[in-house]
């Protein structure tokens, strides 16, 4: 008998592809997404790939009446990934209320229903962020934590937080918090992708709405950084690397090979990417030519990290199956079929 597990924001970006790799590991899935930062086309894509038609309730976390009536009417849920929350950084910076209160008050209401429904096992959509700007540039999950460098970090630290003290009164709760870097390309079919509200925030989507004509230039946020090149370094991996994980989580905490009921693991290459290095790959894999030019520096960018992801890789099994040219590929393809 299939599993059921509730994906949280699985209309959204790395929310899809979650939901393609649970499906095609033999997970059955109900979504939540209220299309705030997504599109309701994207489960057209989901069932392209797949083949199946994925329940979505399209309800605001939020309201917790509303998110109590889904758990009410699926008692049968096995595990929950949660990834709804608002995602901007430089947004975060200018509409933090809006970010503090989105984002954990829609994991507080999740919990509750957790803890109410007795769900065992729960994974949790983190990020880099909450490492702020570290000392050393590549970070483990024992890296000590800086000051978050934007609200929406904080919340992924609060967040992280929330979930350690809800477990510490949990007799059956476990759960595994994924830090992901930096997500980009998108699934090898083309059905979907990364779908940006408005102009992107994201460097790979503004590459590619730039060279496909969408946008006239895009901006280098800064070229004063102490980087090898002068723009931020970051750690790029494949989305649908980084969707594999989140079922290995839940295969993970499904065959009890937990040595604690909360485990963190770092998502993703290994490898410093800056920003120029970025635009250059993308170039020279789709032979494109960009129009950029260098713009101010962004407030909450951290100026350059990247991963250790040896945990990942030793405790989950987690296996990197897309190098840079597949992610800017995959996202040229992408970004093709938008415009067909």
């Amino acid at each position: 008998m299939m599993s059921k597990i509730l994906v949280t924001g699985g209309a959204g970006y790395i929310g899809s592809h979650t939901i393609v790799d649970l499906i095609e590991n033999g997970f059955e899935v109900i979504s939540i997404d209220n299309f705030s930062a997504s599109s309701s086309s994207v489960l057209d894509g989901i069932k392209k790939i797949t083949g199946k038609v994925v329940t979505n309730y399209p309800i605001d976390l939020t309201n917790f009446s509303d998110t109590h009536k889904v758990f009410t009417e699926n008692k049968d849920i096995a595990g929950v990934i949660h990834f709804a929350a608002f995602k901007a950084v430089g947004e975060s910076v200018e509409q933090p209320l809006v970010y503090y209160n989105n984002n954990l008050t829609s994991l507080i209401n999740v919990l509750k229903c957790v803890k109410e429904f007795n769900i065992k096992h729960f994974v949790f959509s983190s990020s880099c962020t909450v490492y702020g700007n570290p000392d050393t540039v590549c970070v483990t999950e024992d890296t000590p934590q800086k000051s978050a460098e934007s609200p929406y970090g904080v919340t992924k630290q609060m967040g992280e937080r929330i979930i350690e003290d809800y477990l510490k009164t949990s007799k059956i709760g476990n759960a595994v918090l994924l830090r992901y870097f930096n997500p980009v390309g998108a699934h090898p079919s083309a059905q979907i992708g990364e779908l940006p509200i408005g102009n992107p925030t994201n460097l790979i989507p503004a590459i590619t709405q730039t060279a496909i004509g969408k946008l006239p230039k895009m901006f280098v946020h800064g070229n004063d950084y102490d980087t090898r090149d002068g723009s931020c370094l970051r750690d790029y991996i494949h989305v649908c690397d980084i969707a594999n994980a989140h079922t290995l989580a839940l295969q993970y905490l499904t065959n009890c090979k937990n040595t604690s009921n909360c485990e963190i693991f770092n998502l993703g290459s290994g490898t410093g990417i800056t920003v120029f290095e970025a635009i250059k790959t993308f170039e020279t894999t789709t032979q494109q030519q960009l129009n950029y030019e260098i713009g101010p520096r962004r407030k909450g960018d951290v100026v350059a990290i990247y991963a250790n992801n040896n945990l990942a890789k030793e405790k989950l099994g987690w296996q990197i199956k897309y190098c840079l040219n597949d992610m800017m590929q995959t996202a040229w393809q992408w970004q093709l079929h938008l415009q067909s």
